[in-house]
């Protein structure tokens, strides 16, 4: 993946685009749409593991967007400020819903927390559903990062600056997240 600080052309045409869809220039926003859309469904997807919520995430992401556009410098692309600003968007989402269902996020990391329910031995390869299932129940942090660099491919610099972290914190909630993920798979 491409770092995080844009070329001169793209910082130029991300504040080009920005300043246009600032003015009112529709055909500038459905522009961005479309650009990146799908790659923020399929975030927002994951991060709240259904499609209902994930079409609300969405519109509520370039929502957002369209308010926030004036905060957007160019000091990262336009793809990587929408990127944060849907993963934190997301990441409220989670932890209001678990906090209104009185779930501690960070359960896991007790020493004499009880383990997630793990698929049943004897089962072959580890399917789709129970990887889902394993990321649905990380903790909000863990999962932000995993999504970003394990699935989207993001470095650790992009996550960090993509969740506001450090660097170290990226790498360690991502190995967090593999642990985790294991432990739920079992050992496949």
């Amino acid at each position: 993946m491409a770092s995080s600080k844009p070329s001169g052309d793209v910082r130029s045409a991300d504040l080009e685009l920005a300043g246009r869809i600032r003015s009112g220039d529709g055909a500038a926003f459905e522009a961005l749409y479309r650009q990146h859309a799908t790659r923020l469904y399929n975030l927002a997807s994951r991060m709240s593991a259904g499609a209902t919520d994930a079409e609300d995430l969405l519109q509520d992401i370039f929502l957002l967007a369209y308010r926030k556009l004036g905060s957007f410098r160019g000091d990262s692309s336009l793809g990587t400020w929408l990127y944060r600003l849907a993963m934190n968007h997301c990441l409220d989402v989670l932890r209001n819903r678990q906090t209104r269902m009185g779930q501690v996020t960070d359960s896991m990391d007790e020493p004499d927390a009880v383990p997630v329910a793990a698929p049943g031995p004897g089962l072959g390869a580890v399917s789709r559903i129970d990887l889902e299932r394993a990321i649905e129940a990380l903790p909000p942090a863990c999962r932000a990062a995993f999504l970003l660099h394990d699935v989207e491919g993001f470095g650790h610099h992009e996550v960090a600056d993509i969740l506001g972290i450090s660097e170290g914190t990226s790498k360690s909630q991502v190995h967090k997240a593999r642990l985790r993920i294991r432990a739920y798979l079992g050992t496949r």
